[in-house]
């Protein structure tokens, strides 16, 4: 025999908050989104060709980053995610050999905490430019469904690789030539 709640969850929470009483119950208050929610919420990927602005961050050594004219690999990322731990060392080689040659990077951690990132970074020695890609942050610039997610624009801002999931080394080193 099947039981039936007289009101799911989701109604009682939206008539909770619609009748003031959130503050009273603090399970009734909004919560950030999960990653998986985010997840299911992230555009498509963009196409080759499509212009993209992305907005001013802050790295997680504090400085600032703004796309300029110029070229910029965008590497959305995770410290728990297995594939971008297999593509990241390729991406701090490219990003070693190509700084000096006008190519701006930068990685986007989806992790839960920046410090989560930030712990990650230094323990494998990753020098690129890293940020830490909040939720606040991603409701101006969405990533797009899927990670590791691999984005290279030339300087008026126009996406020449889009790639979802891992790229192998000898793709990584390739993406120069694209520019």
């Amino acid at each position: 025999m099947q039981h039936e709640l007289p009101m799911n969850f989701a109604k009682r929470r939206q008539l909770t908050l619609g009748l003031g009483l959130g503050a009273f119950w603090p399970w009734a208050r909004a919560q950030a989104p999960s990653e998986a929610a985010l997840e299911a919420m992230a555009p498509a990927m963009p196409k080759v060709g499509d212009v993209l602005k992305v907005p001013p961050i802050r790295l997680l050594t504090g400085q600032d980053f703004q796309h300029e004219r110029q070229p910029l690999l965008l590497y959305w990322w995770s410290s728990t995610c297995p594939f971008c731990a297999l593509q990241s060392p390729s991406m701090q080689a490219l990003w070693l050999s190509q700084k000096s040659r006008g190519l701006r990077m930068l990685a986007l951690s989806i992790d839960k905490k920046p410090e989560d990132a930030q712990a990650y970074l230094q323990k494998r020695g990753y020098t690129f430019p890293a940020a830490w890609a909040s939720t606040e942050w991603r409701k101006q610039f969405p990533k797009p469904k899927g990670l590791p997610i691999t984005l290279l624009m030339n300087s008026q801002h126009k996406v020449l690789l889009a790639e979802k999931g891992q790229m192998f080394a000898e793709d990584v080193e390739a993406i120069p030539r694209l520019l």
